[in-house]
């Protein structure tokens, strides 16, 4: 009772947004006629909401979390993060979502790995993809679970495990029954909710720090002075290839792409193009120098920097109760922002780019049905290794990031702007990506550059190299993309 009237606050703030989540996958339900809708909203949404859904899709407590909270340790390197995230998100609208939309309407196709089975002619291509996919998702999803289970565990005084739990309740219930087009409404919801708490966050900190100003005063705190030198952290290029690992995701990851599938037209791409890049601007404007402010009002030094922004808004020293209850609240929207999308990601890219290939569907509802049985084991299986997490949330994060760049940048860049190359280039680049990203730290002298660009260079050197002896690959659906 007494736990009750400590946070009877936030837990109407809960009830309240719990709320809405049902009634949005109620909605997206009823609208839910086949896999079409169910996977990407029967490509005909407008570019606002997608727009915002790009945008709220990417900014999980990885962001409010872990990208906020990083400049603690990293320092003014760091802040290059907030014109990386303007940057390629523009070049992912202006390049790859209008080829890629209309590519993938007029030859039906509702994953990434089957865009990449149909454009090179290859299952075996498209079935790897799905494999990678489901790597890369469950090293991000456990980094967006820690990422919340932290923040609910120190705000609300319960242990890290039942926060877990809690979590996995909610957003399995609306993503698995409302499947995209309830997604697509939450996250309009909640990318709403995530401007306001950027804002809230940024004035908050920075008037308990002594204002603006009071960035410079770090430096003069003993070892502060690293924080505002390239290599103070760590050799800049590494700091680099975290930064370019964690935004070159809109280009190549799966969870961003689906987002353009959607899109009613190309009035809608350019529409989502500058709501998605200006709401990025804002926001992480005001996100990325947190970590730094924080040094004037954390006492002593925190060994996690994943601890930064739960620090600040738990306590009342920052923020009083209210408004860290509001705070919360959008860190979990953030969270469940990004997981319904990885979720939804995974199942669809399971069910039918490795179950249907094996063993084709008998209908569309079964389709649906499977797809929403492995919303929930996946969601499960993340929360399990969630509860002890094998890194921090920027090093999952940059990880899974990299893995993306490195197999499927020559693939989704290359593949719609180029006419050449075939399943054996995609699958070439699949295998020299991933080997140097898991044998460079083995090298000698790698400490001084991250592992994301030279496996991305060398994925892409592999891709042309194999794609110019090759023949191009003459189906209808190419002709199309090309002509």
């Amino acid at each position: 009772m007494t736990w009750i009237l400590e946070h009877w606050f936030v837990l109407i703030l809960f009830a309240i947004y719990s709320a809405i989540l049902v009634n949005h996958a109620v909605a997206g339900k009823k609208r839910t006629h086949n896999a079409t809708d169910y996977y990407v909203g029967g490509r005909t949404m407008g570019g606002v909401a997608i727009g915002i859904s790009f945008f709220a899709t990417y900014s999980s407590t990885n962001s409010f979390v872990g990208f906020s909270g990083q400049a603690y340790t990293y320092g003014t390197p760091w802040l290059l993060l907030a014109p990386a995230v303007v940057i390629f998100c523009f070049i992912a609208w202006r390049w790859v979502a209008p080829r890629l939309r209309e590519f993938t309407a007029a030859t039906g196709s509702i994953t990434l790995p089957d865009f990449i089975g149909i454009r090179f002619g290859s299952d075996a291509a498209r079935m790897l993809a799905a494999v990678i996919i489901l790597l890369a998702s469950f090293l991000y999803m456990t980094a967006i679970f820690k990422g919340i289970g932290n923040l609910l565990s120190i705000f609300l005084d319960i242990p890290y495990a039942v926060a877990i739990v809690v979590v996995l309740v909610i957003v399995v219930a609306y993503t698995a029954v409302g499947g995209f087009i309830s997604v697509v409404r939450t996250d309009v919801l909640q990318g709403a909710v995530m401007v306001v708490a950027a804002v809230v966050l940024f004035v908050g900190t920075t008037r308990a720090a002594g204002g603006i100003g009071s960035f410079t005063d770090v430096a003069r705190e003993p070892g502060g002075a690293s924080l505002f030198s390239w290599n103070g952290a760590m050799p800049f290029p590494v700091l680099l290839g975290i930064i370019v690992a964690g935004t070159l995701k809109f280009v190549v990851e799966p969870r961003q792409l689906s987002r353009f599938y959607a899109l009613e037209d190309r009035t809608a791409v350019r529409r989502g193009m500058w709501v998605a890049t200006l709401t990025f601007l804002v926001v992480y404007a005001l996100l990325v120098p947190i970590g730094i402010y924080a040094h004037n009002i954390i006492p002593g030094h925190l060994a996690d920097t994943d601890l930064v922004v739960p620090t600040l808004i738990s306590g009342g020293a920052v923020f009083s109760s209210p408004v860290g209850a509001f705070l919360l609240v959008a860190m979990v929207a953030a969270a469940m922002s990004s997981l319904d999308s990885v979720l939804l990601v995974m199942a669809s890219t399971c069910e039918r780019d490795v179950v249907s290939l094996l063993r084709p569907p008998s209908s569309e509802r079964s389709i649906v049905r499977a797809t929403r049985f492995y919303v929930a084991l996946f969601a499960l299986v993340t929360a399990f290794i969630a509860l002890d997490p094998p890194g921090q949330i920027v090093t999952l994060t940059a990880f899974s990031g990299s893995l993306y760049a490195a197999c499927f940048f020559p693939a989704i860049v290359l593949g719609l702007h180029w006419s050449r190359g075939d399943g054996r280039a995609v699958i070439t680049s699949y295998v020299v990506g991933m080997g140097v990203l898991l044998l460079w730290n083995y090298l000698p002298y790698s400490s001084a550059l991250h592992r994301v660009f030279p496996a991305l260079l060398l994925s892409t050197l592999s891709f042309v190299a194999v794609a110019l002896f090759v023949e191009p690959i003459r189906s209808e659906a190419v002709k199309k993309l090309f002509d």
